[in-house]
This record gives C-alpha cells, sequence and structure tokens, in this order.
C-alpha cells in the first residue's frame, strides 16, 4: 500500500523572504544561505534526501535473512533489513503507535521488532504481528495502517543499496549513469568483483553537509590542508613521492583529472599519476608501523605474485562520489549523514577483499590485514584536515552581510574544460567546475515539487 506524503511547496517562504534559487545559485558563487540557514536545511531533507536516490547501506552489511542495519535518510531513522525471505527492505524505525524508534542497536539479526515503549511487535517485513491487551482497542489492527512504513523504492547496484521515497525517479541505473563506470572498475580490481564492508571511523563536524560534498573531489587543498599527512607518509621515504605528493609544483600540469558525470555525481581520477605496472600502486604508500612484516610474508608465501597482492593492499588513487551522500575514497567507503544546517556525521567504512575462489590461497588474511593498516592513514591525519576547515567555514559564514562564496576556479579559462559527447565535463584536478555544476543539480532539486510516498505491507 502506497501512502502520498504531504510536502511543502517550493520556494520556501518564511517572514519577509521568499527565495529565489536562481538569485541563491549563480554561475561563479553561491549565497552563504544555503550552508546556513535551518529552512534550506530542512527543505532539503525532502528535496534532496527524500526525491533522489540516496546510499542506505552495503548488501554485506546485511548478509544473511533477518540482519539489519540502522541507519538513516536523510533525517529518518530506518532499519535496513533482509528479511526472512531475504528481500531487503528500508524500514521506517518508528513505531505506528506512538512513534518511537523500534531498534536501538546498530545491527544484529532479528525476526521481529518490538517496540520498548508499549510492547507492540513488527515483524521485519514490517507486519503489525502482535498488541498487548488487544482488547483494550475497538479497531481492525488488520489495517495496513498499523504496519511499519517502509521506503518504496530500494534498488541495489553491485552491492550498494540506495533508497528513494519518489516513484517517479528515474531507475537507479539511469540515475548513476556514467559514474558507474568508476564504481564497476574500482570493484573489479578485486576477485569476484566485490568487496565486503568493516569497521568504520565515525567523526563528526559542526558544518553543513554540503561542505564535505564540496571538498569531495577538490584537488586545489590539498597541498596546503593535507601538508602534515604528506609529512608523516614522506617521513620515512627518499625521494618523498609518497602518498598525494603528486600535488605538488603545479598540479594541474599532470595527466590526473575532475570529471562531472550528471545529477550531482563527480570523478576525481588520480590513477594516471601512477605507472601502469605491478607493485606501482604499492610504491606510493606511506609507511606504517608493522606493515613491513606483513609485506616480507606475502613476499615469501607469494614470489612474484606479491606485488599484485601489495596493490590489492594499497589505495585506489579515486575519488568517486555518488550525490548526495556517498563516496569511495581509496579503499574507504564514506557516508555524509546531516544531522541539523550545521552538524554532519562522516563516517568512513573499511572495505576487505573477497577471496570465495581461493585465488590468494592463506595469503589472503595477510592481504586483508596490510589493507586495514593502509585504511588507517586519511581517516586519522586527512579527513581531520578537511572536518577542521569546513567547522571554519561554517564559522567564517557567521558574517552573514559578506554573502557570496566562490567556485569558479577554471571558469572562462580557454581551453580548460572539455564537454564529452556523453555529456561528461573534464578539467585540471583543481578545477571548482564539479562544485559548479553539482550545485545547479541541487538547484533544480530544490526548486522541483517532489511527490513522496511511504509504502506499508497490506
Amino acid at each position: 500500500m502506497l501512502e502520498k506524503i504531504r510536502t511543502a511547496p517550493a520556494p520556501i517562504v518564511r517572514p519577509n523572504a521568499a527565495y529565489d534559487y536562481d538569485e541563491l545559485v549563480q554561475e561563479d558563487r553561491v549565497h552563504q544561505l544555503i550552508y546556513t540557514d535551518p529552512a534550506i536545511f530542512t527543505a532539503e531533507m525532502t528535496h534532496v534526501f527524500g526525491a533522489t536516490w540516496v546510499y542506505l547501506a552495503h548488501e554485506s552489511q546485511i548478509p544473511k535473512p533477518d540482519d539489519f542495519f540502522t541507519t538513516r535518510l536523510g533525517l529518518r531513522p530506518i532499519i535496513m533489513v533482509r528479511d526472512a525471505q531475504g528481500q531487503v527492505r528500508a524500514l521506517f524505525n518508528r513505531c505506528t503507535h506512538r512513534g518511537t524508534t523500534l531498534c536501538r542497536l546498530e545491527r544484529g539479526s532479528a525476526r521481529m521488532f518490538r517496540c520498548p515503549y508499549h510492547g507492540w511487535a513488527f515483524l521485519n517485513s514490517g507486519k503489525l504481528q502482535t498488541v498487548p491487551w488487544r482488547d483494550g482497542y475497538a479497531c481492525d489492527f488488520d489495517d495496513p495502517k498499523f504496519n511499519v512504513a517502509q521506503v518504496p523504492r530500494v534498488e541495489s547496484y553491485r552491492g550498494f543499496i540506495f533508497g528513494t521515497l519518489n516513484m517517479a525517479a528515474m531507475p537507479l541505473t539511469d540515475y548513476l549513469g556514467p559514474i558507474s563506470g568508476p564504481i564497476d572498475e574500482w570493484l573489479d580490481r578485486h576477485p569476484g568483483g566485490r568487496v565486503v564492508i568493516r569497521e568504520a571511523n565515525r567523526l563528526m563536524y559542526r558544518g553543513n553537509w554540503k561542505l564535505a560534498y564540496d571538498n569531495s573531489s577538490d584537488g586545489y587543498h590539498v597541498i596546503f590542508s593535507h601538508r602534515s599527512l604528506l609529512e608523516t607518509e614522506n617521513r620515512l621515504a627518499e625521494e618523498g613521492d609518497k602518498g598525494m605528493s603528486f600535488y605538488k609544483g603545479r598540479p594541474d600540469d599532470a595527466p590526473m583529472y575532475v570529471a562531472y558525470m550528471g545529477n550531482g555525481h563527480h570523478f576525481k581520477d588520480k590513477r594516471p599519476n601512477i605507472e601502469k605496472r605491478p607493485g606501482a600502486l604499492w610504491e606510493i604508500e606511506g609507511a606504517a608501523p608493522g606493515t613491513e612484516h606483513v609485506e616480507g610474508e606475502l613476499r615469501r608465501k607469494l614470489g612474484a605474485r606479491a606485488l599484485e597482492a601489495l596493490d590489492l593492499c594499497a589505495s585506489e588513487p579515486v575519488n568517486i562520489n555518488v550525490f548526495p551522500n556517498l563516496s569511495i575514497l581509496g579503499n574507504h567507503i564514506q557516508v555524509i549523514e546531516p544531522l541539523s544546517v550545521d552538524t554532519t556525521n562522516t563516517t568512513w567504512y573499511g572495505t576487505a577483499v573477497v577471496d570465495e575462489a581461493g585465488i590468494w590461497g592463506d595469503a589472503i588474511h595477510d592481504i586483508n590485514a596490510l589493507r586495514m593498516r593502509t585504511q588507517e592513514q586519511f581517516p586519522n591525519f586527512g579527513e581531520v584536515d578537511d572536518l577542521a576547515n569546513f567547522e571554519e567555514i561554517q564559522r567564517g559564514l557567521a558574517a552573514q552581510e559578506d554573502e557570496w562564496v566562490y567556485m569558479h576556479r577554471g571558469l572562462g579559462v580557454p581551453g580548460r574544460i572539455r564537454v564529452a559527447d556523453n555529456g561528461v565535463i573534464t578539467a585540471p584536478a583543481t578545477d571548482e567546475v564539479f562544485m559548479r555544476e553539482y550545485i545547479k543539480e541541487w538547484r533544480r532539486l530544490m526548486r522541483t515539487p517532489p511527490q513522496l510516498s511511504i509504502r506499508r505491507e497490506p
């Protein structure tokens, strides 16, 4: 059963201010209100995090029937569950009686969710199963309105699960469009073309969620903001060429590039900086204490094949960004979770190699151990630099009389930006074209009244 959701009209109106999104988003700049105004944030939860395909979870987080994982769709608390029949569902984590959360655990296995407040119990399909002392009610509990609401459209792309409340949204594969190419390439470097999610670095910053998405393909800040990380990665290197050292000098002259791929998605590809030979990717990994022993064991076990295994441990030099909340960075999956106009969670999940065919034998344990160690570096020593920047931007935007935020690097420079026949826009790695293009998609969504629905089991 589908229920249409009443949504606020667009544009949003508040006393003394009618928002004109064409005024707030201009060709070379955006108004600071899009980062600071609570009314705009509230509208985003409907127009963006309701009307688009939003990343919810990875299939490896709910591998078996009855497995569940709690997350959010915008501000909506969600239980991602593989029900008793194996169907993946996104249930609203909300009892239909008084509205309290049904599940207060991060993950687990359950055939049923029982409300801790009054004991109503629901199957993991969302269907109401039991109500204590039912004879105190005169209603018909077979009415579907008492079943848990759920996201009406849930689809998966190669293990990445997305959901939307918008019944009119294009199919997920169409929404992803060209960005599915980099996702495929990222997965296909792994045996069997898949990974599993492992534990996460969980961080929070006092700033708007779009600041993280603005930054996710920004090559302009690296050499300035991440200087301490670069020094750490190169502290034992004779050549000083570890990690993101290719940003030194004139990064726009390097073969890496940034690409805007439509529907808000963008991609920074640093792989052209790396030689195409076994071991080249591993050679730029910064040293981490103890990893030399695992590396030595891999070389002993695998001989000539060790370089291929070590490249699998190394971070893939890509930034794959799926609007509005998913980034694949190195060997990580990063999820952006807005909490309020000026508070955001950013979670960096590690990934492990799956070797069901036994390609690597017992060396797979060393591969994943070493992979975990290499995944420590950026979340611990680089992401904190970015979060500090986001918080300082949010603080600076409190100077409301200075209204504009500029994103015009590369704009109007002859020959700098190229548009392919399929519409993909490419530019040098420090260019801000991806910001200008994704914010146009944000503007389109904010101007479009969405038609949202929820679903309940009949």
